[in-house]
């Protein structure tokens, strides 16, 4: 189903202007630091501007089809098309890349990270937004593919050049784990693709026709799709790259991979892997159940073994990712609203608590548990909104991290028809443990950064006062819209689910959704 309207031309301008603002870049000296980032930020804010007028024209009562479609000739020669839309499941995802892109630009104006090259830095920012928004309005699987993998380039510059000591290491890993998966889930594009009669590869037709195929051959397709998303997501065990790349990046990638990047491998799920093969999907849910509770538990437990601030939040996204794959794993709409809510929650907030730990590196030069003492002492601010986002991050009812965890597990207690109660059931109660350990590995987190008083180290008069000061005004605008949405969505949740739903009701056509 689609709407048709005249303002086609919404969703190529929103995805393609940050690439005009690249162009201009490329002209300006590379020492003229103040207007490249002023360019940048003005091509991101126009971007957002564009974001915003979707956000308007968007027709609500029809959430669940296709709008602002776009569809031109593009390769025929292998009848891929350059086919575009946006529904319900997209256009938070969507207007957050954006929203993203521009507040880490503003957060970035005085915290370029060493070597100083604002030039490329930024640059490499706004290619990564045409990458981040072109996946999810993608609605052909060539162009999904194609924006899917520009993503990697930008994040693996990002890492490699702007990243810790180990950050040679961390790059190359994150860029070998995404390129396997995606090797294996171009295989199984192809071999879906071919199945369907070789016909397009619009991932409407493909919907349609998908179901068709024998069972086996899904079974074996959706494994190919399973390891090119569940690496992306990332999804236990293929999570290992994750914590590398999260501890050597610089903070502004760590805010871009957490917030967007991550959401690309269950936005595929979603998307693409469960409406086009209905059978396969009945059959892989539980061991998609199984495997995102195993990272639950997994990934609270490596959180209280960290001795460093953002490798703990590294883990803390294994985890978090768990509850949105389990409430995918179910194949009801209950659970598919609680994961894309979830997404979105998990990008607000694990996103806010990397601005903060990259400004707790920046004052303290550390992010070591043992050394950070006091913050509460020394910048009340910074201290008060990293309990703030600890708390959301923990699923505080009334912040919005409640409403991704909290109805993912309630889905489990029944799945969709065709799936085993009693094994889902006891996902549930396992989940449910995972909060706990959620919050105590937050709360002991906030306890030992936060409370007490500043370490030795640290205190006055050792001659570290000159960069420990509070939050500056950088900071405050790149964090506030982000803090004001964790209380807004977490205090009227509605505001996302009536979009998301009655496009998740169409998702899932197929299981009776």
């Amino acid at each position: 189903m689609e709407v048709l309207s005249d303002h086609n031309w919404v969703l190529t301008v929103g995805t393609f202007l940050p690439l005009v603002g690249v162009l201009i870049m490329l002209f300006i000296p590379k020492a003229d630091e103040v207007l490249s980032k002023a360019v940048a930020i003005g091509t991101a804010a126009a971007t957002l501007a564009v974001g915003v007028f979707t956000l308007v024209q968007f027709n609500y009562d029809k959430a669940g089809e296709m709008q602002f479609v776009a569809q031109a000739e593009w390769i025929s020669v292998i009848k891929s098309s350059y086919y575009i839309g946006l529904d319900g499941i997209s256009l938070p995802l969507y207007f957050l890349s954006m929203v993203i892109t521009l507040l880490v630009m503003i957060y970035s104006w005085n915290h370029v990270p060493s070597p100083g090259n604002a030039k490329a830095f930024y640059i490499l920012m706004l290619v990564l937004q045409t990458g981040m928004a072109g996946t999810f309005i993608a609605r052909d699987l060539v162009l999904f593919f194609v924006f899917f993998e520009l993503v990697l380039l930008p994040m693996y510059f990002m890492i490699g050049v702007w990243g810790g000591e180990n950050r040679q290491y961390a790059s190359l890993k994150f860029f070998l784990y995404t390129m396997f998966g995606s090797a294996l889930m171009l295989v199984a594009f192809l071999a879906l693709f071919f199945k369907t009669g070789a016909e397009s590869f619009s991932i409407p037709f493909l919907i349609e026709n998908g179901g068709a195929i024998a069972k086996n051959t899904q079974i074996w397709i959706f494994a190919g799709m399973f390891v090119g998303f569940a690496v992306k997501v990332p999804m236990f065990p293929f999570h290992t790259w994750l914590p590398d790349a999260h501890t050597q990046a610089p903070t502004q990638g760590s805010v871009i991979l957490a917030a967007i990047l991550l959401k690309l491998g269950t936005y595929g799920f979603v998307r693409i892997a469960i409406p086009t093969l209905p059978d396969a999907a009945l059959e892989w849910a539980p061991w998609i159940g199984l495997l995102a509770v195993i990272g639950i538990i997994y990934g609270a437990l490596g959180c209280l073994a960290q001795t460093d601030m953002k490798r703990l939040i590294a883990f803390s996204s294994v985890a978090h990712m768990g509850y949105v794959m389990l409430g995918i794993s179910t194949l009801t709409s209950f659970g598919m609203n609680a994961a894309m809510f979830g997404m979105v929650a998990h990008g607000l907030i694990t996103g806010m608590l990397f601005f903060v730990a990259g400004s707790v590196k920046e004052r303290y030069h550390t992010l070591e548990i043992k050394r950070l003492s006091g913050m509460l002492v020394q910048m009340p601010k910074l201290g008060w909104i990293l309990g703030f986002c600890a708390m959301a991050s923990l699923g505080l009812p009334g912040l919005a991290g409640f409403w991704g965890e909290f109805p993912a597990i309630l889905s489990a207690y029944q799945p969709a028809e065709g799936l085993n109660v009693t094994v889902f059931r006891v996902y549930m109660v396992v989940a449910a443990i995972g909060t706990v350990l959620a919050a105590g590995y937050l709360l002991w987190l906030y306890q030992r950064t936060a409370f007490g008083e500043p370490t030795e180290e640290f205190a006055a008069g050792h001659g570290h006062d000159e960069d420990i000061h509070d939050v500056n005004k950088f900071e405050w605008i790149a964090w506030t819209p982000l803090l004001i949405a964790i209380v807004v969505f977490g205090v009227y949740p509605q505001l996302m689910f009536q979009v998301l739903d009655p496009a998740v009701g169409v998702t899932l056509k197929a299981f009776g959704g």
